[in-house]
């Protein structure tokens, strides 16, 4: 996802975006592998269970309000600030290597029982 956003924020600033749309299909294809389906899982695994449906609810709200956040900001960044497609591609590069590191730091939870997740949690 880094690379495809760094080669459109590239792409933008020096006006040589003839892949541009191919640099965001493969973003979309490679967030729709990773981030974009796991987060669902995730979400629904890492709140113990006395507060998994208020987790649940509160980590699908903060992705929807961050999602429309990003679709009303967007347009906004690009349209007013000089080489604002530049800038808007490149922070979202820089999202992607916090949520890296944010994701490192999160407990592997593959054939785990939610017991063991939560005392991993501890």
């Amino acid at each position: 996802m880094f690379i495809f956003l760094i080669l459109a924020a590239f792409g933008l600033k020096s006006g040589a975006s003839d892949f541009l749309l191919y640099y965001i299909i493969g973003f979309i294809a490679c967030f729709a592998l990773s981030q974009g389906a796991v987060i669902w899982v995730f979400i629904s695994e890492i709140f113990p269970n006395a507060v998994r449906a208020q987790g649940t609810s509160l980590g699908s709200t903060t992705h929807w309000v961050m999602a429309a956040l990003v679709s009303w900001v967007f347009p906004i960044i690009v349209e007013n600030i000089a080489g604002g497609g530049f800038y808007i591609f490149l922070f979202y590069a820089i999202m992607v290597v916090v949520s890296f590191f944010f994701i490192m730091s999160m407990p592997e939870t593959k054939g785990k029982s939610l017991e063991q997740i939560q005392e991993e949690l501890k």
